[in-house]
């Protein structure tokens, strides 16, 4: 059974760091991308970065330089790691998954097809 639960977030005043986790689990005999994503009150929801089949990793310009995903097979455990937050990042944090393309890249997999995700982790940035 496929499960994702995030935790790790809260309140944080700006110039702060917060590490969001995933605790996942999946079919051990799919190779899967994972992401993370966000989505504040009234906007779409946002990818903020992902990991492929082969661990490449990409992150959304709105964060480059600021958070890193990473991810712990031994563990099975997703991770976010944000830097420098500004109040613009408050919103509610995602981790989802898709079956990864044959061959192909995770990052042009649309929303839509992130077939599995968690409950949410909120991040709040205060000024």
């Amino acid at each position: 059974q496929v499960q994702l639960v995030e935790s790790g977030g809260g309140s944080v005043q700006a110039g702060g760091s917060l590490r969001l986790s995933c605790a996942f689990s999946l079919n051990a005999d799919r190779r899967y991308c994972m992401a993370w994503f966000r989505q504040a009150p009234g906007e779409d929801r946002e990818r903020v970065a992902s990991i492929g089949n082969y661990d490449a990793l990409r992150h959304a310009d709105s964060v480059k330089g600021r958070f890193t995903i990473s991810k712990d097979n031994a563990k099975n455990t997703l991770f976010l790691q944000m830097n420098s937050l500004k109040t613009e990042d408050t919103a509610m944090y995602y981790c989802a998954a898709a079956v990864a393309p044959e061959g192909g890249a995770c990052w042009p997999l649309s929303v839509g097809e992130f077939t599995y995700w968690g409950r949410g982790t909120q991040v709040t940035v205060s000024s």
